[in-house]
């Protein structure tokens, strides 16, 4: 969720945590997913899902990680292999890291901008 409003940030934060808590177990998120068990732990294995642990170590897979599960099934019904969904979601990971600094950046600049014109209107 992208927040401009500065008075809105804290929900943003939020949101982004409760979507990255985990709270569904592996057999839950087998069935919300359709993706069987063992599948969900060849995706860890490999790097594409990375579902938090209890104190006893049982995976708990949150909304971002569901999420994150359909789009490895988008991919694969279009015939990309593991390899390549694992560079493709590194990718688009880094995308949005680095749209969201384009967007912290332009916000800095039109805040100085801001006020500058607030100062030579004085």
């Amino acid at each position: 969720m992208a927040v401009t409003d500065a008075a809105h940030g804290a929900v943003a934060v939020t949101d982004a945590a409760h979507a990255r808590r985990g709270v569904y177990g592996i057999s839950v998120m087998s069935e919300l997913s359709g993706v069987g068990p063992q599948t969900l732990r060849l995706y860890e294995r490999r790097g594409l899902l990375t579902p938090a642990r209890t104190g006893g170590g049982t995976r708990r897979y949150s909304e971002a990680d569901l999420a994150t599960l359909r789009r490895i099934s988008a991919l694969i019904a279009d015939g990309v292999n593991l390899t390549g969904i694992g560079v493709i979601l590194a990718l688009e990971t880094q995308n949005t890291i680095l749209a969201e600094r384009v967007a912290q950046l332009n916000r800095t600049s039109e805040d100085a901008a801001s006020e500058s014109d607030n100062r030579s209107s004085e």
